[in-house]
């Protein structure tokens, strides 16, 4: 049986006497897709930073591809893909010559425009990376960041900028990746897009992990019970129900008739994500008040 990818244990990390992230453990397997969520000034970035080489820890253990970060070496990172919300192009090569440059850093290299041609860039090959859109420039940063044939590829926020359509060009992108066995960390501010790509999912809030599990049933089975709305007498009413049509049956009988702007819910990931980084700034808040008083 493998290791997986990426082990971390009680991960630590404090500035200036406050923990940014606390007690943080999770796993990512060979071959995954796993999107870790939290929002901004959660310890998302600093925890991925860590396993990125970038930052170093205050306590806790990590294993990333069966190397601690703070010791990787030039090998080590040959092994890593690292896509940035911003990255650093030359905007006086076009697409090949970039690629064709930051291919020379790796030992095994993907063939260039084998690359250009998997992030949909063929056409604008020749074309200096400074006359591309916003989206054209993005695929440059992920052909740049899977150009040395990576095991692990970080994604941070990815598709920020990109128009729906681009998006959903992207995602296919990603698909392929994870059919090709990479293994996928991913941040991003939209639920969708981590619905639609990960195994697995992670939120980080207030530094701690707040919970972490598959997409389809992440947060447990209560918080996906559907949610009954309807209005009654001028106001909107709500009720979970494991058996929502039942439940519907019974309004309809009550009322003499089918509930007035009826609409029957399932939790989406992104109201999951809500009510979990809503708990726990509320959690914060109360901690605080007690440290005051």
């Amino acid at each position: 049986m493998r290791t997986p990818a990426v082990q971390v244990r009680n991960l630590r990390k404090t500035y200036d006497g406050r923990a940014v992230v606390d007690g943080v453990s999770f796993d990512i397997e060979r071959g995954e897709t796993f999107a870790l969520l939290g929002p901004n000034g959660a310890g998302k970035s600093t925890t991925v930073e860590i396993l990125e080489g970038y930052r170093r820890r205050g306590g806790g253990e990590v294993s990333v591809l069966g190397v601690d970060p703070e010791r990787g070496g030039l090998e080590w990172k040959a092994r890593l893909g690292i896509v940035l919300q911003t990255c650093g192009q030359s905007g006086l090569l076009t697409v090949r010559e970039q690629l064709r440059q930051y291919a020379g850093f790796y030992p095994d290299a993907r063939d260039v425009d084998e690359v250009i041609a998997a992030v949909g860039l063929t056409a604008q090959a020749k074309m200096r990376t400074s006359k591309l859109s916003g989206g054209q420039q993005r695929r440059v940063d992920v052909a740049m960041g899977i150009i040395g044939r990576p095991e692990l590829l970080f994604l941070d926020e990815p598709t920020t900028g990109f128009d729906p359509e681009a998006r959903r060009e992207f995602w296919e992108l990603i698909r392929g990746l994870k059919a090709d066995g990479t293994t996928i960390l991913l941040t991003t501010h939209y639920l969708d897009e981590a619905a639609q790509l990960a195994d697995r999912v992670a939120v980080i809030a207030d530094g701690r992990l707040q919970a972490l599990g598959p997409v389809d049933t992440f947060g447990g089975p209560d918080a996906r019970v559907p949610v009954v709305r309807w209005f009654e007498d001028g106001v909107q009413r709500e009720e979970r129900s494991t058996a929502p049509l039942a439940l519907v049956g019974e309004l309809s009988l009550r009322l003499g008739g089918e509930p007035e702007r009826l609409e029957i819910v399932r939790p989406s990931l992104e109201d999951i994500y809500l009510e979990l980084v809503a708990r726990a700034s509320g959690s914060a808040a109360e901690l605080a008040k007690e440290t005051v008083r």
